[in-house]
C-alpha cells in the first residue's frame, strides 16, 4: 500500500522549507544551508559541475565556492509529500542575465532535528538561445 500523497499539512512545511532554502541560497547563508542538509554520509549533492558525496564534502564546496551560487529566479515548483516524514521538492530556475534554464530536485526526510535534505539533483538544460 503506497503511502498517502500530498496531506495538506505536509506540503505547506515541504513548501515552507523549499522557501527557506531558497532565501539561504540566495543569500548565501552558509550556516543556514548547512542546517538544512543531513549531516551525513548518506546525503549527496550532484552539481552542475561537481558530484559530492556526504555532508562533509558539501559542506566544504560551499565554503570553497566564492560569492555563492548565481542569483536566479524560480520558474516552476513542484512538491510531492510521500507520507508524513518524507517529499520531494522539483524546481526549474534560470540564473539572472542567463538564458537556460535549471532545474533542481531535492528529497526531503523528517528527522528528529527537523525536515533536511539528503539528496540534491542540480542541472542545467542546453541553451536555447
Amino acid at each position: 500500500m503506497l503511502p498517502q500523497l500530498n496531506h495538506p499539512e505536509i506540503v505547506a512545511e515541504l513548501t515552507a522549507m523549499s522557501d527557506r532554502y531558497e532565501a539561504a541560497l540566495g543569500s548565501n547563508d552558509i550556516p543556514e544551508l548547512d542546517i538544512l542538509f543531513y549531516h551525513g554520509p548518506e546525503t549527496v549533492r550532484y552539481g552542475v559541475g561537481e558530484t559530492l558525496y556526504g555532508f562533509t564534502e558539501i559542506a566544504a564546496f560551499r565554503r570553497n565556492r566564492a560569492g555563492g551560487s548565481p542569483p536566479r529566479d524560480v520558474l516552476k515548483r513542484h512538491i510531492t509529500a510521500i507520507g508524513t516524514d518524507t517529499g520531494t521538492v522539483d524546481l526549474e530556475f534560470r540564473r539572472h542575465g542567463g538564458t537556460r534554464i535549471g532545474r533542481q530536485s531535492q528529497t526531503w526526510i523528517r528527522t528528529p532535528d527537523g525536515w533536511k535534505i539528503i539528496a540534491a539533483h542540480v542541472s542545467l538544460m542546453a541553451d536555447i538561445s
